[in-house]
């Protein structure tokens, strides 16, 4: 038997004590402490804050992918400290980018998807905002050719993700968003042509609109603009923001025309990281045509080993989401995909239908059509005594986060509550959901509100 002695028994239990003298006054926030520290007793002080933070599987709020296969995080771990933009130290991961692109030019029906062009991004915000300075180079190149000024280009569009917003405040351009109307809740055919000239620089059309979950209607916009360039001459390009729907649509509702099959459409984006279920963060932008996308917005570095075209915002990031990426693409095929997301879309039928039985609630959309979620509000002229911004709150007790916000211009008077399912919200979270919405109502009935939480009170992340 191994001999001990006090002195290092006593050494080792100081060494795995949880706190030490020197933390417990807690330690320096906004400041940088003077000396170093042990590194597992730091970890696990940041771990214990992090425990604050929500259960991201319950977070019903984000479109963002909240489960991983472990053979994803694996590629993810070995891939941390290559940098994507550095492709010619890492070739490979370069060509598996490569690869992405042009498999998803293939899947949204490029006519020519060997031989387009597009590239990944931090995100389907970076890539929107790249088909959108392609948009606006394209219409000033015209104008330029035309003799004709370039000052005030426009944008049209239907309620769209704050992405468009940073697009046009950034680059000045003019956003002409059509706002909600009663009985309308989303971008038309006729609501676009109204808004159309001669410096409209594209239409942005949104498969999955974030407020509701709908499928804006491409294919009756862009014949609408058919008509019009027939009329006036006007040749006003499209491009879709398919952050959601197009990782959707291809696998669950082929049939539905929405991509390059319409020749009007020049540019797509989505989000990997969405319903394309890569982890965190990665989007991407395809063009129609490589002569979509100018050629003076392409960069070429020749400082990190070989001259390198490059497309983006930033610079260096991570490579491992776009391997992931890929890893999903070859293990999943159309057919994984397909049973997934068709999965979420039954989980998303069922909770609507639950919903809309429970009696307070008018589902808006009801997870058919569109994303597979599921966007509710209170029946109007209903007196609940409680308000979907109290629900969401009291829902916030059981860990979920089912925001409830009001809608933009011009229907900020309907407040709406929105779930969305994905790769991991199974029926049964789905039903554990259900049971706690119905304990919530129960809640109410029996200890009525005195006074109802408002949107700012409530709080919540929405989109």
């Amino acid at each position: 038997m191994a001999l001990h002695n006090k002195d290092k028994v006593r050494d080792f239990l100081l060494d795995d004590i949880y706190a030490e003298r020197n933390t417990s006054k807690g330690l320096p926030k906004y400041k940088f402490p003077d000396t170093e520290r042990d590194p597992r007793r730091m970890y696990q002080f940041v771990h214990d804050e992090l425990m604050l933070d929500g259960n991201s599987r319950q977070n019903l709020a984000t479109f963002c992918s909240t489960w991983l296969e472990p053979e994803a995080r694996q590629l993810m771990d070995e891939c941390v400290d290559k940098n994507m933009i550095d492709k010619d130290e890492y070739p490979q991961t370069a060509e598996l980018e490569g690869r992405c692109v042009h498999m998803l030019a293939d899947l949204w029906n490029s006519p020519d998807a060997a031989n387009t062009i597009g590239c990944s991004t931090t995100g389907s915000s970076e890539a929107a905002m790249l088909a959108g300075m392609a948009m606006k180079r394209r219409w000033k190149k015209r104008r330029e050719a035309e003799g004709k000024p370039t000052e005030k280009p426009n944008l049209i569009c239907g309620p769209v993700q704050i992405c468009w917003h940073k697009f046009a405040r950034y680059w000045d351009v003019e956003l002409r968003e059509v706002p909600m109307e009663r009985g309308r809740l989303i971008l038309n055919a006729k609501e676009v042509v109204k808004r159309c000239d001669e410096n409209t620089i594209g239409v942005v059309a949104t498969l999955g609109v974030t407020f509701t979950c709908q499928y804006e209607p491409v294919k009756e916009i862009a014949a609408a603009l058919d008509n019009l360039r027939d009329e006036t001459g006007l040749d006003i390009p499209m491009h879709i923001d398919g952050a959601s729907g197009a990782f959707l649509a291809p696998f669950v509702d082929p049939d539905l025309e929405w991509d390059f099959r319409i020749e009007r459409v020049k540019s797509i984006n989505a989000s990997g990281h969405k319903f394309g279920l890569a982890p965190l963060g990665v989007g991407w932008v395809v063009w129609r045509d490589a002569e979509d996308l100018p050629e003076d917005l392409i960069f070429w570095v020749n400082y990190l080993g070989d001259n390198i075209p490059t497309l983006a915002l930033n610079f260096s990031r991570p490579g491992g989401q776009v391997v992931a990426q890929y890893y999903n693409f070859i293990r999943l095929g159309k057919e994984g995909y397909r049973k997934i997301h068709e999965y979420c879309y039954d989980t998303a039928a069922y909770i609507a239908d639950e919903i809309r039985g429970m009696g307070p609630f008018e589902v808006i959309y009801d997870g058919r059509g569109g994303i597979p979620g599921v966007c509710w509000c209170l029946k109007e002229g209903l007196d609940t005594r409680y308000t979907l911004y109290d629900l969401a709150d009291r829902l916030r007790g059981r860990g979920w986060q089912v925001p409830a916000y009001s809608m933009p211009a011009n229907r900020t008077d309907l407040v709406v509550q929105r779930v969305l399912v994905r790769h991991g919200v199974s029926k049964d979270l789905g039903s554990l959901l259900v049971k706690d919405i119905k304990r919530c109502l129960d809640h109410f009935r029996s200890h009525p509100v005195p006074k109802s939480l408002t949107e700012k009170e409530a709080g919540g992340y929405k989109h």
